[in-house]
């Protein structure tokens, strides 16, 4: 089995009046394996920026690549109602020097499922420990990242969402951020669904947006 999810988002640069942030196609391909696993990867995206210096500056753009990130997610046991999952994901040094990663990174999350009827619920705790990109410093950083999924499916066809999550340090020299971001999905048929969501900052500076839109789909084959 190969499930393949792509979108693309446009926001709002926080604390940049008139900046604009976009990224696509933000991949994420996962394989089965053997022994309830699945390996991941998520190849690296396109993100572009651009910048409003204000009344005594001229804007500019930017744009480049991200890292690239290869993992393995397994499921340790599950119930009528509960399913715990593990996962372990690595961050290579790639993408450029704007936007990727100057070493290797690492994440270990922990995932805790429960489902009854229309509704789901979903809790992650993660840890990690990655660095900025190289023209920023490369400087790395540890953080612990909560993340609560709350699901509702209105029809067998028709799902809404709501999640909220946060980093301990949103980046080097950052402490708390939080983000909420939520929106619909819809099944095209059983191997094809879209989506549209809407994030928006919480506090602090986790992902550099105030508000985005994103629309995406997932394919199963």
């Amino acid at each position: 089995m190969t499930v393949i999810e792509a979108g693309a988002t446009a926001g709002n640069i926080y604390g940049i009046p008139g900046g604009q942030i976009d990224t696509l196609p933000n991949l994420e391909l996962r394989w089965g394996l053997p022994g309830n696993s699945e390996f991941v990867w998520l190849p690296p995206g396109y993100q572009y920026q651009s910048l409003n210096a204000g009344p005594q500056g001229a804007a500019h753009t930017i744009g480049g690549f991200g890292p690239t990130t290869v993992g393995i997610k397994h499921s340790f046991g599950y119930t009528q109602h509960w399913q715990w999952t593990g996962e372990a994901l690595a961050t290579l040094p790639s993408g450029d020097s704007t936007f990727g990663s100057h070493g290797v990174g690492g994440a270990l999350n922990g995932i805790v499922s429960y489902g009854n009827g229309p509704i789901g619920v979903s809790l992650m705790l993660g840890v990690t420990s990655q660095t900025e990109p190289t023209a920023v410093g490369g400087q790395r950083f540890q953080s612990v990242n909560p993340d609560l999924v709350v699901t509702w499916a209105a029809t067998s066809r028709l799902q809404f969402y709501g999640e909220v999550y946060g980093q301990s340090h949103a980046a080097y020299g950052l402490g708390w951020g939080s983000d909420f971001d939520g929106g619909l999905q819809y099944l095209v048929n059983p191997d094809f669904e879209v989506d549209l969501e809407e994030g928006v900052r919480l506090q602090g500076q986790l992902g550099g947006f105030s508000r985005y839109t994103g629309v995406g789909l997932g394919l199963l084959l």
